[in-house]
């Protein structure tokens, strides 16, 4: 259990209420000293990788109630990770192409609209990424015109290609994050092309900071979200 003397809210200082909770000087929010080191915890368990499930049977909370507070975590990941790029954008950078396919999906013909085509950045050892269109969207297109063949010919002469990117530029900070994102979204065994962008901004913001850093960010702008609401 923490003791907070001032407030997550607003940083200014708080008094003990006669129910147990804080409450705020300045703006007058009453804090639950539960509620809050339960939010404290649980990001503490994003930021070391556990999945919803685990942490649900660890704490014995309902999944459900876990998954929501990893989705929101992984929206404010995202709006983090969008404030930093502002603040880079003007700086020269690097950048290559990436397309990810799932492990289950790369032996199937047709299974390469499925892929995830996305941009990542080096700001200066900082990555950024940028989520490309679905190819999803033109498998259908691309069949009835009869070229989806010519597609997928071309679609595998990239990832030849691109491998050789990826053997070539070893030490590149960019490969580094792609070796990362590979290996950390394995562990969700799929994720929904809707949720995806989440995902991948979820594992950039994780990769861009240490454990400590993605905590105390994370809480920072979990309760300033939460003054807002």
């Amino acid at each position: 259990m923490i003791w907070l003397r001032k407030c997550l809210y607003c940083n200014h200082p708080v008094y003990l209420l006669g129910d147990g909770r804080l409450k705020c000087s300045k703006c007058y929010k009453k804090i639950s000293r539960e509620k809050v080191n339960k939010i404290i915890t649980l990001i503490q368990c994003y930021a070391e990788n556990l999945s919803a499930l685990s942490v649900s049977k660890r704490l014995g909370t309902s999944y459900v109630s876990i998954q929501k507070h990893y989705e929101i975590f992984r929206f404010l990941s995202a709006k983090i990770c969008e404030e930093e790029y502002e603040e880079l954008a003007d700086k020269q950078c690097e950048y290559e192409e990436y397309f990810y396919l799932e492990s289950s999906k790369k032996l199937k013909r047709e299974a390469i609209f499925d892929a995830h085509n996305f941009l990542s950045f080096d700001y200066d050892e900082h990555i950024y990424t940028l989520i490309m269109p679905s190819l999803h969207i033109y498998k259908t297109q691309m069949i009835e015109d009869q070229i989806e063949d010519s597609y997928i010919n071309e679609f595998k002469k990239f990832k030849r290609e691109n491998k050789i990117i990826k053997v070539s530029k070893r030490l590149n900070n960019i490969v580094r994050f792609w070796e990362y994102f590979e290996k950390s979204i394995v562990k969700y065994k799929g994720v929904n092309n809707d949720k995806f962008a989440y995902f991948l901004k979820e594992f950039e913001f994780k990769y861009n900071h240490s454990k400590d850093d993605t905590i105390n960010l994370l809480i920072q702008a979990y309760f300033k979200v939460s003054l807002k609401r």
